[in-house]
């Protein structure tokens, strides 16, 4: 099995939409939404996507913002989403992933890298730990409407 992990194209557009509906449970996520979002991304150098191509098909996506805070001078890495299709897990695909994002938590001489994950996902925090992250708190949202 040959695994690239590589930053998003365009023609990934539609495979990732696949990944945040059925692996992270988005739903509502639409074609349109994903490809409407990532080219707005694409044009602000903050925002980082990387996938994991194996033999051409994209199986995985790891996808992170740059932001910053008080706490963190030198900003953070927030990551916004990672997942790995089930019949690709446990091959090492999300740790590849995950070093990336790592390495351009580096790259920026960032702090430290921040994510939420969902209280159903048991087996991501175990993976999370094991990566070395820690738990350190809850993470609240409210939606808008507008």
């Amino acid at each position: 099995m040959n695994i690239v992990i590589r930053e998003i194209e365009s023609k990934d557009y539609l495979s990732v939409a696949v990944i945040w509906r059925d692996v992270l449970g988005f739903s509502t996520t639409t074609d349109e939404n994903i490809i409407t979002t990532y080219e707005k991304m694409r044009n602000d150098n903050r925002y980082c996507t990387f996938v994991a191509d194996v033999n051409g098909d994209v199986v995985g996506l790891a996808t992170a913002v740059e932001t910053i805070a008080i706490p963190y001078p030198n900003g953070y890495i927030k990551m916004n989403g990672l997942a790995v299709l089930p019949e690709f897990q446990h091959r090492g695909i999300g740790k590849l992933l995950m070093e990336r994002v790592e390495k351009l938590a580096n790259e920026r001489n960032s702090s430290c890298i921040g994510l939420a994950s969902g209280f159903q996902r048991t087996g991501a925090h175990e993976f999370y730990e094991h990566l070395g992250y820690r738990k350190t708190s809850f993470w609240f949202r409210k939606n808008i409407d507008i």
